[in-house]
């Protein structure tokens, strides 16, 4: 399988502006088509679990154990066990990288604080040789926009973290990869979130727009080179 051929990539979105940000021109420089089902909306079961193609499973405000509220994280989280069993390509952003944890049984509960802004990762030995080498804090900082976190699922490899998060990235083999931060994120894309996350941004202690939009402007152009570099990679590695 080489996603250097793969014609479609599926992508489960929970929010219209979180979406595939600086990522989806990579895969329309290889001709990809990107197809977003909306969770919560669209039918999940339109997508086979055992398919080569890669899916992407993206971020969102609600949580893993919010299943009570959203069944569709129930069908998620099996589609991710079949898929991950089975070796497919599976990228999980934010959400989706809980999603990852939760479908191998880890525990996803609240941090001791939230995770808004711009910070460094700090990466593994595993971390600087995987492709998130290019996201290092020796070339960019990173955006991360959470309150949950999870424990590392049982045979995975720890790739990286921060100060405040043991457990940002970790890959099971080669083709499954969970990142509880954003390196999809681009400068203008930014300005939805702002307004779509208002409620929670008002809420947190310690960061407003004017703060984050600054840390943008300083950080999002070099992340968004950053991105795209990690993202060629990861993906020239699925071979």
């Amino acid at each position: 399988m080489s996603l250097e051929k793969t014609e479609t990539v599926n992508i489960i979105r929970h929010l219209a502006f979180e979406d595939l940000g600086s990522f989806a021109s990579v895969l329309q420089a290889k001709g990809t088509d990107i197809h977003y089902i909306e969770a919560g909306y669209d039918e999940l079961s339109q997508l086979d679990p055992l398919s080569d193609e890669l899916l992407v499973i993206l971020g969102g405000p609600i949580s893993v154990n919010d299943a009570g509220m959203f069944p569709f994280i129930d069908e998620e989280l099996a589609l991710l066990k079949q898929r991950i069993a089975a070796d497919k390509p599976t990228l999980g952003i934010c959400l989706g990288a809980q999603l990852i944890a939760a479908s191998q049984g880890a525990k996803i509960y609240s941090g001791e604080e939230k995770e808004i802004g711009w910070y460094p990762l700090q990466l593994t030995e595993a971390g600087e040789r995987s492709a998130l080498r290019y996201l290092g804090e020796q070339h960019c900082s990173m955006l991360h926009w959470h309150g949950e976190t999870f424990d590392l699922p049982e045979g995975a490899t720890l790739l990286a973290s921060t100060q405040k998060f043991t457990n940002q990235a970790f890959s099971i083999g080669r083709r499954v990869l969970g990142l509880q931060f954003h390196p999809e994120i681009t400068r203008h894309g930014m300005e939805k979130w702002f307004i779509g996350h208002i409620g929670e941004i008002m809420q947190t202690p310690g960061i407003s727009v004017e703060q984050l939009r600054a840390d943008t402007a300083k950080y999002a152009d070099q992340l968004e080179v950053q991105g795209e570099l990690f993202f060629q990679s990861w993906l020239g590695g699925l071979d």
